[in-house]
């Protein structure tokens, strides 16, 4: 009998100690509920304001490059002004002389 008493004492100090971790852990989770957590996004700020005064730098340095390749399509020519000249020239030529000819 005597273990009997001894095993249940042992028991229902366990089971009170358990019901203090209980109501230990029941107000650690409120204070958890309770807290409220803030990020500070300040440093992150910075860094997308750095990574976006870069992007606009890459941004314009492009624009610039389409505007000069732009610029360079627009003056290109495919032939130069004397073998154009020359080849007007030739062209009145042969069908001012074939002309002659046929009116001989």
């Amino acid at each position: 009998m005597a273990k009997i008493e001894e095993i249940t004492e042992l028991l229902v100090n366990e089971i009170n100690s358990f019901e203090k971790s209980i109501e230990q852990l029941e107000k650690v989770s409120d204070k958890l509920h309770a807290a409220k957590v803030s990020i500070d996004i300040r440093e992150l700020k910075a860094l997308l304001n750095i990574h976006q005064r870069e992007i606009k730098a890459v941004l314009n340095s492009q624009e610039r490059t389409y505007n000069r390749f732009e610029n360079l399509l627009e003056n290109a020519k495919v032939y130069p002004n004397w073998a154009v000249i020359v080849f007007i020239i030739f062209v009145i030529l042969c069908f001012g002389s074939l002309f002659y000819s046929l009116s001989r």
